[in-house]
C-alpha cells in the first residue's frame, strides 16, 4: 500500500476528524474566554480592588536605568532593562483556565446527562469451573 493511501485512511478516520474539530473549537473558545476575562471579569475585579489591573502586577527584581550621556553625547552609563516577575499575567491566565475548565465541566456534564443510560448487562452464567464444582457438590449430596 502506498504511503499516500495509508495517510488518506489515517486522516479520514472518524476519531481524527473529531479531534481536529475539537482542537479548532477549543482554540476559538480560548479566544472567547480571553476576551471575556479581559473585557468583563478583569474590569469588575479591578473595580472591587481599587483599580488594580492584573496585567500590571509585577515584582521588580531590578529597576530599569536609563542611558546617561555627557554633553558631548558620549555614553557614561549604558541603559539597563527592568527585570521583573510578572505574576499578574499568571493570575490572569489562571482565571482564564478556571473559566475554561468550569465550562468544559458543564459541557461534559450536559452531554453525559443527554446520553441514554446503558441497559445493565445480563448476569453471566456460571463458569466451567463453577459448573464442575456444582456437579461434584450434587454427587456428594447423594
Amino acid at each position: 500500500m502506498s504511503m499516500l493511501k495509508e495517510f488518506k485512511e489515517f486522516a479520514m478516520k472518524g476519531n481524527l476528524v473529531d479531534i481536529a474539530v475539537g482542537f479548532v473549537m477549543g482554540a476559538a473558545f480560548t479566544k472567547l474566554v480571553t476576551a471575556f476575562t479581559g473585557g468583563i471579569v478583569s474590569p469588575l475585579i479591578s473595580l472591587l480592588t481599587s483599580d488594580v489591573n492584573f496585567n500590571n502586577l509585577k515584582w521588580v527584581l531590578r529597576s530599569a536605568v536609563p542611558e546617561a550621556k555627557d554633553a558631548a553625547g558620549a555614553v557614561l552609563t549604558p541603559a539597563v532593562e527592568e527585570v521583573a516577575v510578572k505574576y499578574g499575567e499568571f493570575l490572569q491566565t489562571t482565571i482564564d483556565f478556571i473559566i475554561v475548565a468550569f465550562v468544559m465541566f458543564l459541557v461534559v456534564k450536559a452531554v453525559n446527562r443527554m446520553k441514554k443510560p446503558e441497559a445493565p448487562a445480563a448476569p453471566a452464567g456460571p463458569t466451567e469451573d463453577q459448573k464442575l464444582l456444582m456437579e461434584i457438590r450434587d454427587l456428594l449430596k447423594k
